[in-house]
């Protein structure tokens, strides 16, 4: 599976990400967004920039980012490491980038701007019963996590 592949199926299917970011000192801030998608790009993303100040502030003095985006169930997922951009509502094309996250958001929230990342690269992220226990599919894993969570399949 390449990176856009597995860029995309992680996105799509973990509830929230969270994108860390390095203030000018290189204190690390870590936030959860709870609105993104896949960009237009094979390797973009898109996160609405609804209440993170700090994210904001901390991309305009360093743009490296990086997004952590897991299938808390299946218990993996992928570090996208990238370069982040902040399009705000005040550029021409606004609107067109915001789409996407504006369909995902409805009227309850009032997307600021759009954190737009280019990822160069991708890291698995595993959870640790996954070595311990090779031999777990991810369907067992899956099975072992809704019952520790108190969680029923539909």
């Amino acid at each position: 599976m390449d990176i856009s592949e597995r860029l995309r199926t992680a996105i799509e299917t973990s509830v929230l990400c969270w994108l860390a970011t390095v203030d000018a000192d290189g204190q690390p801030n870590v936030s959860p967004k709870e609105i993104f998608c896949m960009g237009a790009g094979a390797n973009e993303v898109l996160v609405a920039e609804i209440a993170s100040p700090v994210s904001k502030r901390n991309i305009s003095g360093n743009p490296k980012v990086c997004i952590s985006a897991v299938d808390i169930f299946a218990q993996k997922g992928i570090k996208a490491y990238g370069t982040a951009a902040l399009v705000t509502a005040a550029e021409p094309n606004f609107a067109a980038i915001v789409q996407p996250l504006a369909r995902m958001a409805g009227p309850e929230f009032n997307i600021r701007a759009v954190i737009r990342v280019a990822v160069s690269r991708v890291a698995p992220i595993l959870a640790p019963s996954y070595i311990i226990f090779p031999e777990r599919t991810e369907e067992e894993q899956r099975r072992r996590a809704f019952k520790t969570y108190g969680v029923q399949e539909c």
